[in-house]
């Protein structure tokens, strides 16, 4: 038996990546700057602009979207709708000099085409003469946030006496939406407290967040630069921020951890940062790895802006995998020794007896003495939590579910009291006709005979001859269920039976959000499949057994799933929905789950990763299951706890900002993380291992597994030792 009084030193290509980036310290480091830099500058000054049209493919929408865009080039650009409310009626002489301002402030406006008085059209006005509305057309396709704001601004300050004023649409609510605001930062001072506690010192926690840091404003810039190959929304870079920002400081912390450690067990600084990569390193990159191949699931599910979402969000976590195997060892050069200077000060600790455990430790050993009893009441109860799930609705976010002190969600108010809660939620017909002359009047009148249709406006013709269009309107909201239902009955059943009603396409943003959360809620299962699959391929390749790649699995489904099952209950059912920020109950937004799926299998793979790569080294030294179990449980608690404190806190921040849709991808995601690290990772894990014994390492064509007892291999005793940690025993 090898002599392990000296911890190896650590080859391989990681070992030696290490070391070059240690001696080279300065030159490494001068290198990322002028690269975040140079592409900072490029990135932000040159980038791509944000594409938010989901629309596309074949649905019905998706058609009569390309008639009208074809023949009626009038109707593309964006419109506002100013809605009115007048206590004593708009004709009371003080509201109308109120009202007829706003319009001619609005109709002077650069951006703006002309404005129609409701008081020129009666059809704007209600019966009582109460509440009104008009319509005003953008003339500028590219309107900026700055062009409408003053709009917004003027209508809410045109507001009393009585007088109640709204501007709504899309441009609208985007100009009114503030900046994310203090929400990063708030999560970054919190990682920043995690850190310091865990470490104790002010430079340990410091070089976490500096290496997160900068990649991530260099991934950032990167998202914007390819946005010119492949679009992406406007939600892309905030998503793309909140994870760089949790696994960049995870990744550092791990490797970090790994450096104090190798420090301890007496190396130099060189060669606790070689030890530091070749082990924790290795782990960042088939961790990030699986992150990234969970991340590219998203392109199976055929929408041109989730591709987009997807290799933007690959790009930042690229980056923080090489800068935590390149930019922190050279950060690592330049701290040395004094990787513990200017430490948090503490009780001097008494020397623990050999007979005391670990909490971890112990923790372990309670689970391992009742695995079936512990891994049945795991199990059922993220099921459990899971059961909302089935009840799971889909749709975008519109006017009615913003905050109410929004212009945009006043102007959804005034016009549901006023003309019906289907106003703002218009459904599009569009057909080709063969001639001026067509008559779609069959059409219409079916349409309007339809229960839950509110009215239905005379269809018109294009100029050229060749398309016809004509609205109507629903009794119920963009967000009923009602609504959906209806389109669904529209489409199979009255337009099919009503005479030329065979080619008549329903469309309209209200009929495309349907469409996107119905293929959405068709692919999700393709895409759970895809990304399940190629983890498992990964994670088999780096553990070196079927049967705990199968566990991860299983696992991180059932986390997941008790993750959406608490986004339902919480945004849907509206369960402390109003006290996390939530303004109302809505259903969950379409990207949401379909964006949060891979994005947790893959940082859930992270922690299995971190585990299990830990319970390896241990079984490789002491060839027992159940004594590799409870000292990797040991020896990985504590910065697998930190490391999931700092993501629940990072993504918990989007709580504070004023997008619900990132609200509910944050809740949703710190959800899971929580589940995973504390359910999953305390209690599942010990207690399947247990239960699986020996099986736990078994692999198609390996004779079986190491027993107690056995001689370790040469140098595969050390923690440290990278080369032959992941191989199984023949």
């Amino acid at each position: 038996m090898s002599d392990h009084s000296v911890p190896p030193r650590p080859d391989g290509a990681l070992a030696a990546l290490a070391r070059f980036c240690h001696r080279r310290r300065r030159l490494v480091l001068l290198a990322w700057l002028v690269g975040v830099l140079a592409v900072a500058f490029a990135g932000f000054g040159y980038g791509a602009p944000s594409d938010n049209d989901f629309s596309g493919g074949d649905s019905g929408s998706a058609k009569a979207q390309k008639l009208i865009e074809a023949h009626f080039p009038e109707r593309r650009g964006d419109t506002l709708t100013l809605a009115v409310r007048a206590a004593k009626g708009i004709d009371d002489p003080a509201a109308r000099q109120r009202i007829e301002k706003v319009i001619a402030d609005l109709d002077a406006s650069p951006v703006t085409g002309p404005v129609i008085s409701p008081y020129q059209d009666g059809s704007l006005v209600t019966r009582d003469r109460r509440i009104a509305r008009t319509t005003i057309p953008l003339t500028d396709e590219e309107a900026k946030r700055s062009d409408v704001e003053p709009l917004v601004a003027a209508v809410k300050d045109a507001s009393g006496d009585g007088v109640t004023l709204g501007l709504g649409g899309e441009r609208a609510e985007k100009a009114e939406t503030p900046p994310q605001g203090p929400a990063e930062g708030v999560g970054l001072l919190t990682a920043a407290v995690i850190l310091f506690v865990s470490f104790g010192s002010l430079v340990a926690m410091g070089l976490p967040i500096a290496t997160a840091l900068t990649a991530i404003l260099g991934g950032i810039a990167l998202i914007r630069l390819v946005g010119h190959l492949v679009p992406a929304p406007d939600f892309t870079v905030l998503v793309a921020a909140l994870v760089g920002l949790g696994i960049g400081i995870d990744y550092a912390l791990f490797i970090v951890t790994r450096y104090r450690e190798a420090q301890q067990d007496g190396d130099d600084p060189e060669g606790a940062t070689a030890k530091a990569i070749a082990t924790a390193g290795r782990a960042v990159l088939f961790a990030g790895t699986t992150v990234v191949i969970a991340l590219l699931g998203l392109v199976v599910m055929g929408q041109r802006l989730m591709t987009g979402v997807a290799i933007a969000a690959s790009v930042t976590v690229l980056v923080t995998m090489v800068a935590a195997v390149t930019l922190l060892p050279a950060l690592l050069g330049f701290t040395g020794r004094r990787i513990d200077s200017l430490r948090l000060p503490r009780r001097p600790s008494r020397p623990r007896s050999r007979e005391r455990r670990a909490p971890a430790e112990r923790w372990a050993a309670v689970v391992q003495r009742r695995p079936l009893a512990a891994a049945v009441l795991a199990g059922t109860g993220l099921l459990v939590l899971a059961a909302p799930v089935l009840s799971m609705r889909l749709s975008l976010p519109d006017a009615s579910v913003q905050p109410h002190d929004r212009s945009s969600h006043t102007s959804y108010t005034i016009l549901s009291e006023g003309f019906g809660p289907g106003y703002g939620a218009p459904l599009i017909f569009a057909a080709r006709v063969g001639s001026a002359d067509a008559d779609l009047r069959p059409v219409v009148e079916a349409v309007g005979r339809t229960e839950g249709i509110a009215s239905v406006t005379p269809p018109r013709i294009s100029k050229d001859g060749r398309a016809a269009t004509f609205m109507a309107f629903p009794e119920s909201g963009a967000q009923d269920e009602a609504t959906a239902d209806l389109v669904h009955r529209l489409r199979d059943d009255v337009l099919p039976g009503a005479p030329g009603g065979g080619g008549v396409q329903v469309g309209g943003p209200n009929a495309g959000a349907i469409d996107i959360a119905e293929e959405v809620g068709s692919r999700l299962p393709l895409m759970i499949a895809v990304v399940v699959a190629l983890s498992l391929a990964l994670l088999v390749a780096l553990v070196r057994s079927v049967t705990i790649a199968l566990q991860a699995a299983v696992m991180n489904l059932l986390s997941i799933g008790a993750a959406y099952g608490v986004l339902v209950a919480v945004v849907q059912w509206g369960w402390l929905g109003s006290a996390l920020g939530f303004p109302t109950a809505m259903p969950i937004t379409t990207w949401v789950p379909m964006m949060m799926f891979p994005l947790l299998f893959g940082l859930s793979m992270d922690y299995e990763v971190f585990l299990i790569s830990r319970v390896r080294e241990e079984y490789e030294r002491t060839g027992d299951t159940r004594t590799a179990v409870t000292r990797g449980l040991a020896r990985t608690a504590k910065v697998i706890t930190a490391a999931a404190a700092i993501m629940i806190a990072v993504f918990s921040t989007s709580l504070l900002g004023p997008d619900v849709s990132v609200k509910q991808i944050g809740l949703g995601m710190a959800v899971a993380v929580f589940v995973d690290a504390t359910v999953v990772r305390m209690v599942l894990v010990p207690a399947v291992m247990e239960l699986c014994g020996r099986a736990n390492w078994w692999m198609p064509g390996r004779r079986g597994p190491a027993h107690a007892g056995e001689t370790p291999l040469q140098g595969a005793g050390s923690r440290e030792t990278s080369g032959r940690m992941w191989a199984g025993r023949r």
